[in-house]
C-alpha cells in the first residue's frame, strides 16, 4: 500500500517542495495511468496515488491536482489551475474550466438514475446532461452539485450547498437549494461590525484584555512556553508571550517572573554568531553539539521575535549580531545575488528582514554600523520598476511569493529605519492584484501570513501616496470583519482564518499575536485603530525603530 504523504493531501505545494525522488515517483504514476484510463495531461500535474481515478477520459491542463481519496470516473475535463480536493466525488460528463477549486468532500455528479415507477431505481436507465463550471470558480466543501447544472466564471459556491440550478457568472451561492447571496462584484452587505466598525474594535479589544492571561495561561507548561497546548516548546512562544502580554495587559506575562523571561530569552543567545538558535537545535542550551546556527529559517527569526521581546522587556541581548556584523560587502551582495528571488522571494525577503533587523540591533544596541549602505544600494537598484518589488511572478503561486517577500523586507529595512519606498504606487498595484487571488482571499481560505503581507504593504506605501486607496480601504474593511469574527474564548486567535482541526486552526500563541498586529494595521490604514486601544511596539511596530545616522 502507498504511504501517504503531505503532497496526497495538500497536492498545491507538489512543484515547489517535492525531491527528485517525489518527482520520478509522480511521473511513473502518471504513465500507468496514461496506458490505463486515458490520460491527456499538459504540463505539470499532480494525481494522488492514493485517489481512485477510474475514468474513460481525463483531460487536464497545467498545475492541475487530484487529491487523496477523491473518487474521480467517466468523462472528466479540466482546464489548468485546477484542483479536486481531498474525498472529493467528480463523476460522469464533467467539464472544469481554468482555476477552479473544488473542496474537500464536494460531489461534482454529472449523471443521474431515472425515477419511473415501474421498476427498482437500480434497474433504471442512466442518464447524463453533464456538468459546466466556468473558470475562476471556487466551490467550498461538502457541496453537491447535481447533473444538468451550469456554474458561470468567477462564482463561489458556499460549503455545504446543494446546486440543482445553474449558477450565474459572477454569483456567490448557498444553501440547500443553492439560493443567491449576492453579485461576488459588489461589496458585502453591512453587518453590525460593518456598521460600525469602531464599537467593533473596542469591544473586541475589551474582549481580548478580559482573557489575556486566560490565553497566556493555556500555553504555559509550567516550565516553558508552547505555541498550543500538546505541541513542542519553542523559543518564539515566549516571545509571541511577551508581545501578547505587552498589547493587552501593558506589560510582561503573569507567569513566570520578568526576570526569569529575561535570563531563558538572554541566555539562549550563540556568543559566536550571535544568533539565537532552537530548543533543542545544534549550538543551543540543551546540546552539546558544537554546530553553530546559521542565519536562516526560525533561528534568523528569533533576531525579530527575541530581540524585539527583549526591548519591550527593557533590556537587550548580551551580544551582537556578529553572524550580521562580520559580513563583508563583496560576501553580502554575494549572499543576495544568490538568494533564489525566481522561486522563493519570500525566502529570500524573510533573509533581508532577518539582515536588516541585525543592522538595527547591532546599531541600537552596541553601537555597531555594518554593511547598511551595502544594503541599500543593493535593494534601491535591484526593485523592479515595473512592479516595484523584488523577484518575478510564477505560473503557480502567482504573486504570493513576490509580494509575501516584499513585506517581509521591507519590514526589515525600510520601514524599519524609516526610509521611503522606491515605487510605491507601483507596489500598490502589485499587492492589489495579489489581494484579488481567490487561492488566498476566499470564502475557505485566508491565513494570517496572507493578510499580514497585503496590509503591511499597502499601510506602508500609503505613507507615500494615495494611489488606489479606495480600493485598499475596501479590501481592508471586509477583511478587518472577518478578523473580528476569528477570537476563540479563552483560548485567542488561529493562524488560519477559517475554523476548524489541525494546527493551523487551533488558537495559539502566534495565531493571536499576529492577528492581534494585523487587526490594528487593518483598522490604522481606516483610520480607526484609536478605537483598539493598543499599538503594537514589537516586531510589527509602526514606527521606525531607528534613524540611520549620516555616513
Amino acid at each position: 500500500m502507498t504511504e501517504p504523504s503531505k503532497f496526497d493531501f495538500c497536492p498545491w505545494l507538489f512543484w515547489d517542495h517535492a525531491t527528485e525522488e517525489d518527482r520520478h515517483a509522480q511521473e511513473r504514476h502518471l504513465a500507468g495511468l496514461r496506458d490505463g484510463i486515458g490520460l491527456e495531461a499538459a504540463g505539470k500535474v499532480f494525481i494522488s496515488p492514493l485517489a481512485a481515478v477510474y475514468t474513460d477520459r481525463l483531460r487536464t491542463g497545467d498545475f492541475c491536482y487530484i487529491a487523496a481519496h477523491a473518487y474521480v470516473t467517466d468523462d472528466i475535463a479540466m482546464g489548468d489551475d485546477c484542483t479536486i480536493n481531498p474525498y472529493a466525488v467528480v463523476r460522469g460528463d464533467v467539464r472544469l474550466g481554468s482555476a477552479v477549486r473544488v473542496g474537500a468532500h464536494t460531489s461534482l455528479l454529472g449523471f443521474n438514475h431515472g425515477t419511473a415507477p415501474d421498476r427498482p431505481v437500480f434497474r433504471q436507465p442512466i442518464t447524463s446532461k453533464g456538468i459546466r463550471i466556468g473558470d475562476d470558480v471556487w466551490i467550498g466543501s461538502n457541496v453537491v452539485v447535481l447533473d444538468g447544472v451550469t456554474i458561470g466564471d468567477h462564482a463561489v459556491i458556499g460549503a455545504g450547498s446543494v446546486v440543482t440550478k445553474d449558477v450565474p457568472a459572477w454569483a456567490m451561492v448557498a444553501g440547500n437549494p443553492a439560493r443567491p447571496i449576492r453579485d461576488r462584484r459588489t461589496p458585502r452587505p453591512p453587518t453590525t461590525a460593518g456598521a460600525d466598525l469602531e464599537g467593533a474594535l473596542a469591544a473586541f479589544a475589551g474582549r481580548a484584555r478580559e482573557q489575556a492571561e486566560e490565553v497566556l495561561a493555556r500555553c504555559w507548561t509550567g516550565d516553558r512556553y508552547v505555541d498550543r497546548p500538546g505541541a513542542q516548546p519553542t523559543v518564539r512562544a515566549w516571545a509571541d508571550a511577551v508581545e501578547i502580554a505587552d498589547l493587552l495587559l501593558g506589560g510582561p506575562p503573569p507567569t513566570p517572573a520578568r526576570e526569569e523571561i529575561v535570563a531563558f530569552l538572554r541566555d539562549r543567545q550563540d556568543p559566536v554568531t550571535g544568533l539565537v538558535p532552537e530548543i533543542g537545535a545544534p549550538g543551543s542550551p540543551e546540546t552539546d553539539d558544537s554546530g553553530r546556527p546559521e542565519l536562516e529559517g526560525v533561528t534568523a527569526y528569533h533576531i525579530l521575535s527575541v530581540g524585539y521581546a527583549l526591548d519591550l522587556l527593557g533590556t537587550r541581548f548580551h551580544h551582537p549580531i556578529h553572524a550580521v556584523a562580520d559580513l563583508a560587502p563583496k560576501d553580502l551582495i554575494a549572499t543576495l545575488d544568490g538568494l533564489d528571488w525566481a522561486r522563493n522571494a519570500w525566502t529570500a525577503g524573510s533573509w533581508v528582514d532577518a539582515f536588516g533587523t541585525g543592522l538595527y540591533r547591532n546599531l541600537a544596541d552596541f553601537g555597531v554600523r555594518g554593511e547598511t549602505e551595502t544594503l541599500y544600494g543593493w535593494l534601491l537598484t535591484r526593485c523592479r520598476q515595473a512592479h516595484g518589488m523584488w523577484g518575478e511572478p510564477d505560473s503557480d503561486a502567482g504573486w504570493l511569493q513576490v509580494v509575501n517577500g516584499f513585506y517581509r523586507l521591507t519590514r526589515g529595512t525600510f520601514a524599519q529605519f524609516g526610509l521611503p519606498l522606491p515605487y510605491p504606487e507601483r507596489a500598490v498595484d502589485t499587492v492589489l492584484t495579489q489581494s484579488r487571488d481567490p487561492r488566498y482571499f476566499g470564502p475557505g481560505t485566508g491565513n494570517a501570513c496572507n493578510v499580514l503581507d497585503v496590509i503591511h504593504p499597502l499601510w506602508l506605501t500609503g505613507r507615500q501616496t494615495g494611489h488606489r486607496r479606495a480600493e485598499g480601504e475596501a479590501w481592508a474593511r471586509e477583511n478587518l470583519v472577518r478578523a473580528l469574527d476569528g477570537w476563540h474564548d479563552g483560548a485567542g486567535l488561529s493562524f488560519a482564518l477559517t475554523r476548524g482541526s489541525g494546527p493551523a486552526r487551533t488558537p495559539g500563541l502566534q495565531g493571536t499575536e499576529m492577528w492581534l498586529a494585523i487587526i490594528w494595521l487593518l483598522a490604522d490604514y481606516l483610520r480607526i485603530s484609536d478605537a483598539l486601544g493598543y499599538r503594537p511596539r514589537g516586531v510589527h511596530r509602526p514606527e521606525p525603530a531607528i534613524e540611520l545616522p549620516a555616513p
